[in-house]
This record gives C-alpha cells, structure tokens and sequence, in this order.
C-alpha cells in the first residue's frame, strides 16, 4: 500500500512540476521587469523631488514617471503571485494569479471596444492631453523629454493641430518676447527636421519661425526648416499605416493571458488532486 501511495504522489508530481517550472520561468522574468520598470519610475519621480512636492503635481495620470511605476507595479504583482504560486504550489497565489490576468484581459478587451465606440471622445482626451504637455513643457523634465520623443522621434509633428499650438506655452507664446524670451514665437528644437548627416543638434532651430515672413540665414521657408503637420493628424495616420501590427499585437498578448489563466488553474486542479491522492 506505502509502495502505490507513493507511485502515486510521484506521477501527478510530474505532471504538476512541468506546469509549474513553465509558470515559474516565465513570470520570474515578469516579476524583474516589474521591478526594474519600477525602479526607474521612483528614481525618476525621486530626481524630481516629487514625493516632497505631491500637492504641486497636475495631472498625475499624466506623469510618464507615474506612468512607469503604475505599470512597474501591476508587472511586479502578476510576476510575484505566479512566480511564487508555482514554486511554493500555493492555490491562492495561483488563484489571485489567474484572477488578475482575467481582469487586465477584460479590461483591455473593454478598453479595444471603448476606443472603437467613442473614438471621438478619445481624440478629445487626446487633445487635452497633449494640450498639457505644452503648457508644462519647461516645467516638468519628464513631460518634456516625452513630447520631444514624439514630435522628433515618433510622429515628426509639431503641437496638436499645428505649430501654432505652441502658444499654450509661456516660453514660446509669441507675446512672450516682450518679457524678453529668446524663444517666443518658436518651436521648440524636436519640431525642427533633421538634416542629413547632423552630428550636433541644432537647439535653436526652432527660434522665431513663427513670425510673419520668417526665413533663416540661408534663406529657408519655414516649412523647410520645421515639421507643420500636427501630432494628432500624425498619429492617426501612423495607427492606419500600423492597424495589422497593433491588432497582431493585441492578440499574442490576449492569447499568453489566456495560456497563463489555463495553466494556473490546471496547476491548482493538480495540487488539488495530489492533495487528495494524499489524504
């Protein structure tokens, strides 16, 4: 009887190690690169002196350190409660695993539904979030270097709709130069295009092509010397020029939350089961 009890406990542990150690390989990388992600958002947050400063911060959601620790932090949750469910064979963390995957799923497969919906809503808070951008442009490093990313790198746009949209910013407001800044009626440099071959940055590109008549030392239009598209227009189009690679995306990521939620419960239905064998 000791011998079939124990032929017994070692068969359904094969089957629940293999499960296990796939859980645990996967979500262990998971669990780090929360944290790393993590990590990086309180570094940030704490160069800024942010922790000492919350009652001066405007629109939290739309801090890119917040940003990084928000998501650092659900990575690191999931990663820890799979990562530990399976090694330890704990059937609550692996329940409360499986448990979050199904709600970011369902929230992600709302949010997909909501944004085809009210589209227009959302390029209204699209809007309104870039709009943000430029008015605290020079006061947050962090918003700063994220809007250059996008004008320069990303979407080669400048503003919203148009360059003209810098007039939200104190610094680049075309009244500004009557207080003395040497950048008012400008852009900043991440609206500027690139020339070929550039090994140093021009930071002053921008600087007063949005006066009437403006042409540089060489000559140039302003259309020659800055991008004029805006960045909303800019990014529907690269979300047409891209729809296949987004939706190819969104569903590799629906289908390993899926693989993970039915690996969670068959690894608790095998604890179960051995624990049952046991008893």
């Amino acid at each position: 009887m000791a011998i079939q009890q124990k032929y017994r406990r070692e068969e359904v542990s094969e089957v629940s190690c293999c499960l296990k150690y796939i859980i645990f390989s996967f979500n262990v990388l998971f669990w780090m690169f929360g944290l790393s992600v993590m990590a990086v958002g309180i570094w940030a947050w704490t160069e800024k002196n942010a922790f000492n400063n919350l009652s001066k911060l405007t629109h939290l959601a739309l801090d890119p350190a917040f940003a990084l620790i928000l998501i650092g932090g659900i990575t690191f949750i999931i990663g820890f409660t799979g990562c530990i469910g399976a090694l330890r064979e704990n059937t609550c963390l692996l329940g409360s695993y499986a448990v979050l995957l199904a709600v970011i799923l369902i929230l992600e497969l709302t949010a997909g539904v909501l944004t085809f919906v009210f589209k227009d809503s959302i390029k209204s808070q699209a809007t309104e979030g870039l709009q943000t951008f430029i008015v605290h442009y020079r006061e947050d490093p962090d918003q700063q270097n994220l809007i250059d990313w996008i004008q320069e790198d990303w979407l080669q746009c400048c503003g919203i709709k148009g360059p003209e949209d810098w007039d939200f910013n104190n610094y680049f407001n075309c009244s500004s130069q009557k207080v003395g800044s040497r950048e008012a009626c400008g852009v900043p440099f991440s609206c500027c295009k690139r020339k070929l071959n550039e090994i140093v940055e021009n930071k002053q590109c921008g600087y007063d092509v949005r006066k009437v008549g403006f042409t540089d030392d060489v000559g140039k239009r302003v259309d020659l010397i800055i991008n004029e598209k805006g960045c909303l227009q800019s990014g529907e189009e690269w979300l047409e020029r891209n729809m296949l690679f987004i939706a190819t995306v969104c569903l590799i990521s629906a289908f390993c939350k899926i693989l993970g939620i039915c690996f969670a419960q068959n690894l608790r239905a095998d604890i179960f089961a051995q624990k049952g064998k046991w008893h």
